[in-house]
């Protein structure tokens, strides 16, 4: 492992990009295309080549708005009922009216979309109401062809260093980040005009049934930092008592993608055949509907492909084999199933924070802006509903654009010294100690209590217990952590973001007193969606040293949703099983 070194440096730039993923790439690109004079820095943990939760690719976009298939208003509509109406529509809106062309810019960089015989993008259904799935045949490019854009361009990328805190201005607007090398320990300072946080989701929050710490539905380099990050400097976050859950394949950290196999005909059924949930896209109430039929007596639930022709089922397994997560094949060769003969079955992963497939972000307004000036989020961890990939991509567009010209109307504010003196000693702290307890046992001993005590069904006992439980973690992560070698002070700082996020879940989850999104957020003690006194966006921030929550109203709708429409996503159990 890496020695760890001393030393400090640091730089300064226009525009500061925190992420290599998705949002991160596109932001760069886009702050740096507009103005091509100012300096854009892209930090990553890793290597931009591979990271993020693309690394390995994606099978196809689940959220294409394109013109002949679905419209910006009935996508908005779409997402605001799926997200039980806690939407701010204006960033919904102005996502479906700009991927399109995002669509077209990422065609032209060589990420190829599948197209019908007339050369129109070959877009499937699958959501309740819209068509908005389109396939990418070879979506395994992705990150080869971002990263030629940003050699292109001349954006400066920063590998291998981890931001740990941003900087706050004398001013009250941000003025950098403080990271750290992954590889050396070494400090490096970047003063910035504005700052894009582009750091995914928090994935590594709860604990997957395998035990294994990386064994993550989500990307598991993706360990919150991002959310933990922004609630220290002061920003709001929303909405993280909506958790992210998913289903996945049974034992394997991965989804089992119904929603690629339901154009083809495929679907979620339960141990007797029957096909239970008439829409397979993600939402609360669908998970709900899933957990339920777990526990009916008529589970397990499985993915049915095995009554589809051989060559269609065959088709599919080569789609989900060979992008995104190909060791899904060798999982699956291992076990001895084949889609065109066996139901695979599936489970319900462990949760997260993730706006990309729910709706718990930091909170952003149309243009990527957080409740900070010259702070910017896009991507997993910014609170735009539903995102996917498409939406990491749009967000970050938008976010480069305009923190660019942010950046082009200020100077440089300053900041207090002493912030990054006290940083050091956090940090570093592990690192001064002759013995006591590596982060992956503290990182699992986090995440065994979120699985015990904030894992829905939510009751109040057993997460104030959890609070209580989570303070006690603390204190042994703050005196007794040890980190022996660069690598173990990267962990060390990831288990002390998958602290703060486990903090805030069970903060928020306990501030929003009813139950709402299905299972992400059914609070046993209050069972009822109470539409009077909740119909709004829970806020969370970090103030005078205290986590507190508020109220913040829902903004008024764009496309207007019907009284009969709004419950829609309630209504998709097959009648037969009700």
């Amino acid at each position: 492992m890496d020695e760890i070194r001393s030393g400090q440096s640091e730089v300064e730039c226009d525009v500061l990009v925190i992420g290599g993923g998705t949002a991160g790439p596109m932001a760069a690109y886009k702050a740096r295309k507009k103005n091509p004079n100012a300096t854009v820095i892209l930090l990553e943990k890793a290597n931009v080549k591979r990271s993020g939760a693309i690394s390995m690719g994606m099978d196809g976009l689940n959220n294409a708005v394109i013109p002949g298939h679905s419209t910006p208003e009935q996508y908005t509509k779409e997402i605001t009922i799926a997200n039980d109406g806690i939407c701010d529509q204006a960033a919904v809106y102005k996502y479906a009216q700009n991927c399109f062309g995002i669509i077209q810019e990422l065609d032209r960089f060589g990420i190829r979309f599948q197209k019908d015989e007339n050369g129109e993008f070959d877009v499937k259904k699958v959501h309740h109401m819209g068509t908005y799935v389109l396939p990418m045949p070879n979506g395994e490019t992705v990150k080869k062809a971002l990263y030629r854009q940003l050699k292109r361009e001349r954006v400066l990328i920063s590998n291998r260093f981890m931001a740990t805190r941003l900087l706050n201005g004398r001013s009250g607007r941000v003025a950098g980040a403080i990271a750290v090398n992954t590889r050396s320990g070494e400090f490096l300072i970047i003063k910035a005009k504005a700052v894009i946080m582009c750091m995914g989701a928090a994935g590594r929050l709860g604990l997957p049934t395998s035990g294994y710490l990386y064994g993550t539905y989500e990307n598991p380099a993706n360990s919150g930092e991002g959310y933990a990050m922004a609630y220290h400097a002061g920003a709001k976050l929303a909405n993280l008592e909506c958790f992210q859950i998913n289903p996945l394949i049974k034992d394997y950290n991965g989804p089992a993608c119904a929603y690629v196999a339901g154009p083809f005909g495929g679907y979620t059924a339960n141990s007797r055949n029957e096909r239970f949930i008439e829409c397979d896209y993600w939402s609360g109430q669908m998970m709900q509907e899933f957990y339920n039929e777990l526990l009916s007596g008529n589970g397990p639930v499985f993915l049915k492909l095995n009554h589809l022709h051989e060559d269609t089922a065959n088709h599919i397994e080569q789609i989900l084999h060979t992008v995104e997560r190909p060791s899904r094949g060798r999982f699956h060769d291992g076990r001895g199933t084949r889609y065109a003969r066996d139901m695979i079955e599936m489970h319900i992963s462990e949760i997260g924070f993730c706006s990309g497939h729910s709706a718990s972000g930091v909170y952003v307004d149309e243009f990527a802006r957080t409740t900070v000036a010259g702070l910017y989020a896009a991507g997993d961890m910014a609170s735009v509903p539903h995102n996917y990939m498409l939406g990491a991509f749009t967000n970050g567009a938008v976010a480069g654009e305009d923190a660019i010209d942010f950046a082009n109307g200020v100077d440089l504010d300053g900041f207090d010294e002493d912030a990054v003196a006290i940083e050091r000693d956090r940090v570093l702290a592990p690192t001064r100690r002759e013995d006591g307890i590596p982060p992956n046992q503290i990182e699992y001993k986090i995440r065994r209590l979120v699985n015990d005590y904030l894992q829905p069904p939510k009751v109040t006992r057993k997460y104030e217990l959890c609070q209580s439980r989570l303070a006690e973690v603390r204190e042994d992560m703050e005196k007794a952590m040890v980190a022996r070698d660069a690598h173990e002070l990267m962990r060390a700082m990831e288990v002390a973001s998958i602290l703060d996020c486990a903090d805030m879940a069970a903060h928020a989850s306990l501030y929003r007193k009813e139950s709402r999104w299905g299972l992400y957020h059914w609070r046993v003690d209050h069972p009822e969606r109470d539409d009077e006194d909740w119909k709004c966006h829970v806020l969370l921030s970090k103030q005078d040293g205290e986590m507190t929550c508020e109220k913040h109203p829902v903004k008024p709708y764009i496309i207007p949703i019907a009284d009969e429409e709004k419950d829609a996503y309630y209504n998709q159990r097959v009648k037969a099983h009700a």
